[in-house]
């Protein structure tokens, strides 16, 4: 690096070369130096000097600065409260401050025992009080939504969750209110915090005033473990730590991964650990025994039954697989179905192409880019939350984010190709992301950015959202296992269903109709009730060991961080697979080894460490050929666009404190659509499709493209692919 790209500085008589712009506080750090802080939080973007705890001497100033406000210039002398009187004075004075009101109950305190401003008490503190007067008092708990509770005696007006809710997750709905010492932190007009990304308040808060509803009163820190895994709730793959109390998952928290996450994770990652002790949780193995009754059966009974039905069934077996389960399990259940009795055919839970690998960046170059291009008809905040912070953080930054008009046929890849073309090839850090329904987005998001050249632009890349969490390490242990024609057979003597997304598919469903048995491996009895044959139990992400493959092609270790209530799928699934004489390992790496050489270059189990790499670019291949674009045909009135919401799905269903994040009962319209049929944005609207009828509130956006309207799919209920709407 070039002098004229440092600075030197003194920090308690150290001489340290930093890069220009480095503010003082990670001077400091870099020189082996704390200076203490509570409301400094570099994520949250420019520091605000609310604290005042960070305050330091800087010789030519006559006074005191906050420490977290300054830039480190050349030849600037710092000296913190080690070595000044008169900043340690002022830390002191500080504290005492902020301890006037603050309530002594530490030893009830969530936070008691990994609290910054207890430590910083300890340390800087005073040694006894000089107050005599009685601490001011609040309600408390106050519920700023179903997931997080406010003492505010505890608060210290950091302003940490105000700026995370108007800066970086940009729903601005946690504010302060009042001035003065009158200020409270507040949601706007008292509504719940309903955000995909609230619980972030919690971790970011240095005192115990923000709260997890869940966690509240369930351990201390002293008596609990965190193991590092990934979240298996969506296709990101955030790292997170697992809080474990006697065997019992108590609080899901996040695992700064820099390149995936930056230490952001949704709510529910965070609170979607509850499901793993729903009420309709299956912990035996069940066999038909009337219309919608189930006998529960010993684990040799159930594998003589599933070895019964498999032979009967012969090659005639169809696999439907859900994206949730382990690179692992899918190499282990097409292996067993492939060697055993020469079944390849299954159906995946969506299409992943191998053609994006050419443009493969880190989802943290999102927020270096210049122009960001986002195509399909489903919001990205639904689809993958974290990719919609990376998104937000660009358009802060300055990039120019291009929404295509939700509802064209091809996705909006026309209006790219036609309109933004040449800009892309001309710029250098263009991202195309495909955030759309199933079919082959993927393919039409790898052919596009191939034609328009961002192969070789070092800076530029491309993502498809997934709609499942381990797609992609479900499409790789498969192939790995299941060389050979995947002809679908006629008729279905059996169909095998792993884990409850698929079972709740309505694609999978329709093919349980034409097969003779059903095998279904679930978590819960509610999704798989009546209409198969043999239930087995199945597992959480949260209790196995395996590895996961995100959005990104990153390769990510998964942990058991609880013992799940039954034997976990691969130890059954080798068992079984000893009747038919293969020989499958019941333990994810010795499985892993065995496949790692066909799908990830021979890398060894014990490299994907707590920060998983990502895989360099793949030689660009030859430029692949968009399939054809899909539609959904021609039919009077609008074509509605369905998406599946983020808090939706078989765990988040079996949660009640998620439920008011869902999505309201309403249908997106576009504004000319919307002034046609003479409806404004909270108008309640019947919409009309194959005789069935719902009644909808109406919200105008702008980015639908006309005769397109927008649901939920939880709210569409039988409508078809195109719709009426009226007053």
């Amino acid at each position: 690096m070039s002098a004229a790209e440092t600075v030197k500085v003194t920090i308690d008589g150290r001489e340290i070369e930093v890069p220009k712009g480095t503010g003082v506080v990670e001077t400091a750090l870099a020189a082996g130096i704390e200076i203490p802080v509570f409301c400094y939080e570099p994520r949250l973007g420019p520091p605000v000097g609310a604290c005042r705890m960070c305050l330091v001497e800087v010789e030519g100033m006559p006074k005191l600065q906050a420490g977290c406000t300054l830039t480190a210039t050349d030849g600037m002398v710092v000296k913190t409260a080690q070595t000044s009187q008169l900043a340690a004075d002022g830390q002191n004075s500080t504290l005492e401050f902020i301890l006037v009101n603050h309530p002594l109950d530490c030893p009830v305190c969530d936070k008691g025992g990994e609290c910054p401003l207890q430590d910083l008490t300890f340390r800087w503190g005073p040694p006894v009080t000089r107050n005599t007067f009685p601490k001011r008092t609040f309600e408390k708990p106050i519920p700023i939504s179903p997931t997080i509770a406010l003492d505010r005696e505890r608060c210290i007006l950091c302003y940490r969750c105000t700026r995370f809710s108007s800066d970086v997750a940009e729903d601005s709905q946690l504010i302060a209110r009042d001035r003065g010492s009158q200020s409270v932190i507040a949601t706007f007009e008292d509504e719940p915090y309903s955000a995909p990304f609230s619980g972030n308040v919690i971790e970011l808060c240095p005192v115990g005033a923000l709260t997890s509803t869940q966690y509240r009163f369930e351990a201390r820190p002293w008596e609990i473990q965190d193991v590092p895994t990934v979240c298996g709730m969506c296709p990101v793959g955030c790292n997170v730590d697992v809080t474990t109390r006697e065997g019992k998952v108590k609080r899901v928290v996040s695992r700064n991964h820099p390149e995936v996450d930056e230490g952001w994770l949704c709510d529910k990652g965070r609170f979607g650990f509850s499901h793993l002790r729903a009420s309709d949780r299956v912990t035996d193995p069940g066999r038909k025994a009337g219309i919608r009754r189930y006998e529960t059966i010993s684990w040799d009974a159930a594998l003589d039954e599933a070895e019964a039905l498999l032979r009967a069934a012969g090659k005639n077996i169809v696999t439907a697989l859900s994206g949730s389960e382990s690179v692992e399990q899918a190499y282990a259940l097409g292996k067993l179905l492939r060697e055993g009795l020469g079944a390849h055919c299954a159906v995946m839970p969506e299409d992943v192409s191998p053609g994006l690998d050419a443009f493969r960046l880190p989802l943290s170059a999102i927020r270096d880019a210049e122009l960001i291009v986002i195509l399909g008809d489903d919001p990205v905040v639904e689809r993958a939350p974290i990719v919609d912070l990376w998104i937000k953080a660009a358009r802060r930054a300055g990039a120019e984010v291009v929404d295509h008009e939700i509802g064209a046929a091809d996705g909006g890849v026309a209006r790219v190709r036609d309109e933004l073309g040449e800009r892309i090839r001309s710029g250098d850090r263009t991202i195309l992301i495909w955030s759309g329904p199933g079919g082959h987005g993927g393919a039409l998001v790898a052919a596009l950015a191939s034609e328009l050249g961002l192969a070789d632009k070092p800076g530029s890349a491309a993502f498809h959202l997934p709609e499942t969490a381990n797609g992609r390490g479900v499409a790789d242990g498969w192939a790995a296992a299941a060389d050979g024609d995947e002809d679908d057979p006629e008729p279905i003597e059996l169909l095998i269903v792993s884990g409850d997304e698929a079972a709740a598919n309505p694609d999978v469903r329709a093919l349980a109709e034409r097969a003779e048995r059903v095998i279904a491996i679930s978590m819960f009895r509610s999704p798989v009730r009546g209409w198969t044959d043999l239930v087995l139990p199945g597992t959480s992400y949260l209790e196995r060991d395996g590895t996961y493959v995100n959005l990104e092609g990153r390769l990510q270790r998964l942990r058991r961080a609880v013992i799940p209530p039954c034997p976990d799928e691969l130890a059954w699934i080798a068992k079984l697979a000893e009747r038919f004489d293969v020989e499958i390992s019941p333990y994810p790496p010795l499985i892993f080894a065995e496949l790692s050489e066909r799908c990830y270059g021979g890398i060894d189990y014990s490299e994907i460490g707590e920060r998983a790499a990502l895989p360099q670019r793949a030689e660009a291949a030859e430029t692949p050929e968009a399939p054809p674009a899909q539609t959904n045909g021609v039919g009077k009135g609008l074509r509605l666009v369905s998406y599946r919401p983020l808090f939706a799905g078989p765990a988040v269903d079996r949660i009640p404190e998620l439920q008011f994040q869902r999505p309201g009962r309403e249908i997106e319209l576009a504004p000319g659509d919307a002034s046609r049929i003479g409806v404004d944005t909270g108008s309640t609207v019947q919409v009309r499709s194959n005789g069935a009828s719902v009644e909808l509130r109406a919200r105008v956006n702008k980015k639908l493209a006309a005769g397109t309207a927008r649901v939920a799919a939880d709210h569409a209920g039988d409508l078809g692919t195109h719709v009426e709407v009226a007053p």
